[in-house]
């Protein structure tokens, strides 16, 4: 959450989210038109790019040298694209494509998933879990979870009733958050093991679209927005079933005798008694605007971020011990004239020819389908093979030279 990368009709553009008062554009491309998926690998120079004219195909940048690492197009359109510094993920309605980020191998091929329109599906950030959760069905709410290192399902999870419409995993890649289209119950899970820790309710209104579901990156929050005004924050709050230490009252007595009665009740009644309400809330001025939320810490406080689907960013403080309504202390709008003159100048010259980044690029303009592994409309000769570790080339995105692909800030 230390970006902000948006698709326009005329390019894409980034913002560096270190200050409240200001958003620093960081980069603007007028390249490609009409970008509607726009995905930077957290605070590095490489960026993945799609575009409406060219829906089925992938174009990696590397942004600050104005070169093209490499493009691979697929059988139908791009719905969504995850990435970590190990795993590039792209998602069709109804397959899987896992590259291996270094070389952009294409390492596996999950065919004949469950159609999935919104190309729903969650990658872990975190590298050393490299988990993928997609839906496994289209008419209940089943995730597969997926280990995107050993390239094998680990297992799955039934989640909810009804279809899925949001999943997102913490930083760690220990829990694994889900809702459903009708949008009423929230679940936590563990990761692999698939237990539910946690049940959130964000209101009896049935049939909610949730467009954003995301943790916090200590996982001590889990924030939810709809298409609704009110975006929910609930806390993950660690539940125990012996506390001596708790002096003897009222509220606790009874808190107690409602946790035998759902020993008795059937399970239907006893989840719904344990789910937890919201800790904090935001009301948005907009409602019906699609938006996405982060949880960030800006400035050394806790920020709630909302981008809108109409080109602003809303900045909240987040009261991490009391919660409550969010206060409003920054709006920004993202689609005015940004101060980019002076790096235009700078995208116009021409690469270094000794760039990594350069050489695969003059490769790769022309692609053809007999070299390039997800260009063909079966995924390839691969078809889903693994590629073993030692076979994983050194280049082209070296990730580990901080010269060209800046460490991870967080």
């Amino acid at each position: 959450c230390s970006s902000l990368a948006i698709g326009t009709t005329t390019g894409y553009r980034l913002f560096s989210l270190s200050s409240v008062e200001q958003l620093d554009q960081v980069h603007e491309s007028n390249e490609i038109p009409d970008v509607y998926i726009v995905e930077r690998l957290f605070s590095s120079s490489l960026v993945v790019v799609v575009s409406h004219a060219k829906p089925q195909q992938m174009n990696v940048y590397h942004f600050k040298k104005g070169t093209e690492i490499c493009n691979y197009s697929y059988s139908s359109k791009i719905l969504s694209i995850r990435l970590n510094r190990q795993r590039l993920v792209v998602c069709l309605e109804e397959s899987i494509y896992i590259h291996n980020i270094k070389d952009m191998k294409l390492l596996k091929t999950i065919l004949d998933t469950p159609p999935n329109t919104t190309g729903l599906c969650a990658l872990s950030i975190n590298h050393a879990n490299s988990y993928l959760a997609y839906p496994g069905s289209a008419t209940s709410g089943e995730i597969v979870l997926y280990d995107g290192n050993t390239l094998k399902t680990a297992c799955t999870i039934p989640a909810h009733d009804g279809p899925l419409a949001a999943l997102t995993f913490n930083s760690t890649g220990s829990k694994l958050a889900s809702a459903s289209e009708k949008g009423t119950v929230i679940r936590v899970f563990s990761i692999p093991g698939g237990q539910k820790l946690y049940e959130f309710r964000r209101g009896m209104k049935r049939y909610v679209n949730i467009s954003s579901l995301v943790f916090s990156m200590d996982s001590q929050f889990l924030c939810a927005s709809s298409n609704t005004e009110t975006v929910h924050i609930f806390k993950l709050e660690h539940l125990t079933d012996s506390r001596p230490e708790e002096p003897p009252t009222w509220s606790g007595y009874m808190g107690k005798m409602f946790q035998a009665a759902t020993n008795y009740l059937p399970a239907q009644v006893s989840g719904m008694m344990n789910q937890d309400r919201a800790f904090a809330t935001v009301r948005l001025n907009v409602s019906g605007q699609r938006n996405i939320c982060a949880l960030s810490t800006i400035q050394k406080l806790p920020r709630l971020l909302v981008t809108t689907s109409d080109g602003y960013l809303y900045i909240y403080n987040l009261d991490p011990q009391d919660g409550g309504d969010c206060v409003l202390i920054k709006k920004h709008s993202l689609l005015g004239s940004g101060k980019m003159e002076e790096n235009k100048e700078n995208d116009l010259q021409p690469p270094l020819p000794q760039s990594y980044a350069a050489t695969v690029a003059r490769q790769s303009t022309v692609p053809s389908t007999s070299t390039m592994p997800g260009y063909s409309e079966d995924g390839g000769a691969l078809r889903g093979e693994v590629i073993p570790e030692h076979e994983f080339a050194t280049g082209p995105v070296c990730l580990d030279d901080e010269t060209e692909f800046p460490p991870v800030s967080i």
